[in-house]
């Protein structure tokens, strides 16, 4: 198949074009951002936006199916995270549609449950999303629905967070502080279930979605690790595997969120509302729907998945040192935390 991957130069994008071109497909990339990877000569790299009609519709030329990758993350201004998500989305669907395209498997986010009362969650479960992130992603699954009516076929995926090869953002966070000799402080006493993801596995449920009879394609699926423990197992694993001897160190819940409020007001903090009003939650999605229709079967735990994408850090920092950005490609800044990470 000829497959297009919008958002191909992101860290989902990346390691889902290696595992077509594994799998001997063509792929096509789509993105704002240039494609710099190995893989150039063995794509077609279009440069553009998914907001733009005329782009779009370049990029999908000829191709059979596509996977829409590409979001404005939440560190991105609510304006653009809108017009990416959601009516960079309704594009992608228009010019599918039109040309033709058999299946648009679209990367939705568990975000769009919201701060839960119970677990685990399933499909079916109500939407409330939180922040301006949140939020379109819950209308972006709406614009689905609707081009699903029309007789598309649009397998929505969501996924937990997904670490691996590629992966920083808040997590260089994490594995910045850990490869430095500093522990790491979570928020509660972190006995909390919080389930992750590793991105191959999400790769592998997405090529389900593209491969398997098109009437159970075209629904709705929670991806996530099989195997997960609590945040604070999870995490301490990176700290251990980085060999300084540092443990995980809990904080009082409320003043901390009052804290990491204010800094993110400030923008003093990279941390936003979903991040630091659900880690001290229970968190875990069933993956029991994936598993029977898609035949899902994730081979990474949470600390397996924690641990490969760390090690990834630590063989790569060198070509990151200096850079910074609101995707999940660079690290975020740390901002006043940078300071902080000296206390722990």
């Amino acid at each position: 198949m000829k497959i297009l991957v919008t958002g191909g130069s992101g860290f989902l994008g990346i390691n889902l074009v290696r595992h077509l071109l594994n799998k001997k497909h063509q792929v096509t990339v789509l993105d704002i951002v240039d494609f710099n990877y190995p893989e150039m000569n063995q794509i077609t790299f279009v440069k553009g936006d998914i907001r733009n009609a005329t782009e779009v519709a370049k990029a999908l030329e000829g191709c059979d199916m596509a996977v829409h990758t590409a979001a404005a993350l939440p560190l991105y201004s609510p304006e653009d995270i809108y017009s990416t998500d959601v009516t960079g989305l309704k594009t992608v669907l228009d010019e599918a549609q039109q040309l033709g395209c058999k299946r648009v498997v679209h990367i939705s986010s568990t975000a769009v449950y919201g701060i839960p009362d119970h677990h685990p969650l399933l499909e079916d479960d109500k939407l409330c999303g939180v922040g301006p992130y949140g939020e379109a992603k819950v209308e972006a699954e709406e614009v689905c629905l609707k081009y699903r009516k029309e007789g598309m076929c649009i397998p929505i995926i969501r996924p937990k967070s997904f670490v691996g090869p590629e992966r920083l953002g808040v997590f260089a966070m994490l594995y910045d502080w850990a490869s430095t000799g500093h522990g790491f402080p979570i928020l509660g006493k972190g006995n909390n279930l919080y389930q992750y993801l590793d991105v191959e596995d999400l790769c592998d449920a997405i090529y389900a979605c593209l491969t398997i009879d098109r009437d159970k394609a075209n629904d709705t699926f929670n991806i996530g690790a099989k195997e997960f423990g609590t945040f604070k197992a999870d995490f301490q694993a990176v700290l251990d595997r980085a060999g300084f001897g540092k443990r995980i160190k809990t904080l009082p819940v409320k003043p901390a969120i009052a804290m990491l409020r204010a800094l993110e007001k400030l923008k003093l903090s990279p941390l936003y509302k979903w991040v630091y009003e659900t880690a001290f939650q229970e968190s875990f999605v069933s993956i029991e729907k994936a598993e029977n229709v898609l035949g899902f079967k994730p081979k990474y735990s949470n600390k397996d998945a924690l641990i490969r994408n760390y090690e990834w850090y630590l063989q790569n920092k060198h070509t990151f040192a200096d850079a910074s950005g609101v995707s999940h490609r660079v690290p975020w800044s740390q901002g006043i935390l940078k300071l902080v990470k000296h206390l722990f």
